[in-house]
């Protein structure tokens, strides 16, 4: 009878012990462009939104082309804590972009990810 409840139980706490863990790090929730997404112009600014607020100092958008060359962006801001962005230097030629993040939360996780668009003008 002991082994019937204290098995469930230590599921329970277990499961609890994966899910704030999980939600323990700052995740992309949106972009701006769309992941995948088909632009008909270039984009005035690039920008991704965190599940947490994340260090200014410590968070970075990387943006490549499809050779994998560097584009260069502006200077990148947070906004409202959650919402790095940049905005090309130039307007952005036709062709195949990729957006790697890499950001700091401010709780201390460090979580990185990337997103892909298309230039079709």
């Amino acid at each position: 009878m002991r082994r019937q409840i204290l098995v469930p139980a230590l599921s329970l706490v277990l499961s609890m012990s994966a899910i704030s863990a999980a939600s323990a790090h700052a995740h992309m929730e949106t972009s701006s462009p769309a992941d995948g997404a088909r632009l008909t112009a270039s984009p005035d600014k690039i920008a991704i939104e965190l599940s947490e607020a994340v260090e200014p100092a410590f968070s970075h958008l990387v943006l490549r082309s499809s050779d994998g060359r560097e584009v260069p962006l502006g200077p990148e801001t947070v906004e409202a804590g959650k919402q790095l962005t940049a905005s090309p230097s130039m307007p952005l030629p036709c062709g195949h972009y990729t957006l790697d993040w890499s950001v700091l939360a401010v709780d201390g996780h460090r979580t990185s990810g990337s997103m892909r668009f298309e230039v079709k003008l």
